[in-house]
């Protein structure tokens, strides 16, 4: 993927925290209306980023009111005037990755080095939604010889989003794109556990978009409930908790509002014999999200490996662990960050230890690192148990924490039954190399998202994974959703002559990457051979 900034320049960024830290609305900064403000401790080294804005219902209410006067003048924008603003954000994003990066890495506690991509991610969200501005089209249907309907889509109104703390900023972006862009406006309320990312995309975004558009107001339970409430909100978002998103159904149910929901994960990653262990292996590490210490609703939790490759995958899955080692999530060096809140930290912990006295077998990890430079901070290692039980309560439950279950199988009925068993139904992995099995195992694990042969990959509104649309179907750079005029004031450039400017600016700007002299001198070596060898060819 083309990140904007590379994670070897991250030591470079220093950390830039918002220096506003009230509700973002109508294009104004407010002072919460209760006068409260909370705390924000960084969950690496317990120290204080500072005080935000802990709004209430009264916040809401006045963004609320805010968006619904923006929406009447943000959905008569012509659809490529609202795409051209909504690109614009997306330019910010991405100029800003680090800083943004970095912010997130003290506040939530994962690498930076992986941070980085969400306003990669974001910023491609954006651009994907503001291309898709003319595509909300109605119908016409014939009645007769003179007769014709048609139909028209239009914007909900204000459309409200309660995003988790996983990926503070990249939520608050992304997930904002696809309602602006079908003209509706938008008020966010970011994860009080990390908020000021959020905030300070408020700060660089501020004056791109029309006042109301787009708000922000950082609060807790009190603020979500009151945006699910609303009369004036139309549609209301979540992702977050099972117990959350049942709060926010009964909130909005007095309003009858559309309410969508994504909610928690017990995920199965399914070892056939078949499989290669390696692979398996490989699956079950890099399914877990050690690298967001498990914080990840879409986590592959439970690993359900065949009887005939059980130990071989438990044996690969120790060597292959090691690369996830806890660390200062702002240090570009890291590849596990820390645990989002002390409450959160010990319930991990409460699991570890009943999953131990349940009889579980620990493979690795199984409590805090012993590194006392991490000493402060909320860290757990990458946890791993094997021969667990449907019975035990890390089989059951959602941990949300960098802890993985693995289960031997040898019937493949009890283990669908066992698969199903759980009342999470989000995501699973499938790992075989028989056509026939893997399409019976997909249509017999109750899931709404079913990888086969792969795991943790996500998709954009095609076939493509993220990675393949931003390199292969769509390059911002090569792309021009300007408006005629603004084409034409810009040279009138067609996409070949804005692919050439593109490719001679990537080759001026090529560096050669280091290579062993060795290695060079037999290279040179095998192509004049190969040149004598074939003296009638071209090369």
């Amino acid at each position: 993927m083309n990140s904007p900034v590379s994670p070897a320049s991250l030591a470079g960024i220093k950390l830039n925290l918002p220096k506003q830290r009230g509700a973002y609305y109508d294009g104004k900064w407010h002072e919460p209306k209760n006068g409260r403000y909370v705390d924000t401790p960084n969950p690496a080294t317990s120290e204080s980023l500072g005080k935000v804005a802990d709004a209430g219902a009264d916040d809401i209410d006045a963004a609320v009111k805010a968006a619904k006067r923006a929406y009447k003048e943000w959905k008569r924008v012509p659809p490529l005037e609202r795409a051209r603003m909504l690109k614009e954000v997306a330019r910010v994003l991405r100029e800003n990755a680090g800083e943004l990066a970095m912010i997130d890495a003290a506040d939530c506690g994962n690498p930076v080095a992986e941070m980085i991509m969400d306003a990669t991610i974001a910023a491609a969200q954006i651009d994907f939604f503001a291309g898709l501005v003319t595509e909300m089209k109605g119908a016409s249907i014939p009645m007769g010889p003179d007769r014709l309907n048609f139909s028209v889509r239009e914007p909900f109104g204000v459309v409200g989003r309660i995003v988790p703390f996983n990926h503070p900023f990249m939520f608050i972006a992304g997930k904002a794109a696809a309602p602006l862009a079908a003209g509706n406006t938008v008020v966010m309320k970011p994860p009080e556990q990390a908020p000021l990312s959020s905030l300070r995309l408020c700060e660089l975004v501020d004056g791109l978009l029309p006042p109301g558009v787009f708000n922000v107001v950082p609060g807790g339970k009190e603020a979500g409930a009151a945006l699910a409430s609303h009369p004036d909100v139309a549609k209301i978002a979540l992702i977050g908790s099972v117990p959350t998103g049942k709060a926010v159904m009964r909130a909005a149910a007095d309003t009858l509002k559309g309410v969508l929901l994504e909610l928690g994960g017990k995920n199965a990653l399914i070892g056939y014999p078949d499989a290669d262990p390696d692979a398996v292996a490989g699956a079950l590490i890099g399914g877990m999200n050690f690298t967001w210490c498990g914080q990840s609703c879409g986590s592959t939790s439970r690993a359900f490996v065949h009887e005939k490759i059980y130990d071989q995958v438990l044996e690969k899955v120790k060597a292959k662990v090691g690369h996830f080692k806890p660390g200062i999530p702002t240090d570009p060096a890291t590849t596990m960050g820390a645990i989002i809140s002390k409450t959160q930290f010990d319930r991990v912990m409460s699991y570890i230890a009943s999953a131990k006295s349940e009889g579980a077998r620990l493979i690795n990890g199984g409590g805090p690192p012993s590194d006392p430079k991490l000493a402060k901070g909320l860290f757990i290692e990458p946890t791993i148990f094997a021969d667990v039980k449907p019975s035990m309560r890390i089989f059951k439950e959602e941990i949300f924490g960098p802890v993985v279950s693995v289960i031997k199988w040898s019937d493949e009925a009890t283990m669908f039954e066992q698969v199903n068993s759980v009342e999470y139904g989000l995501t699973a992995s499938i790992w075989t190399n028989d056509v026939t099995t893997a399409h019976r195992a997909a249509m017999t694990v109750e899931a709404g998202f079913v990888w086969v042969n792969d795991v943790s990959k996500h998709f954009l509104g095609t076939q493509h994974t993220l990675r393949h649309y931003q390199t292969a179907y769509y390059e911002p750079a090569i792309s021009d959703n300007n408006s005629f005029e603004q084409w034409r004031d810009a040279g009138s450039t067609s996409s070949e002559e804005r692919a050439t400017a593109a490719w001679k600016r990537t080759l001026a700007e090529y560096e050669a990457p280091a290579i062993d002299s060795g290695v060079d001198a037999a290279l040179i070596d095998f192509v004049a051979r190969r040149k004598a060898e074939t003296p009638d060819r071209w090369h």
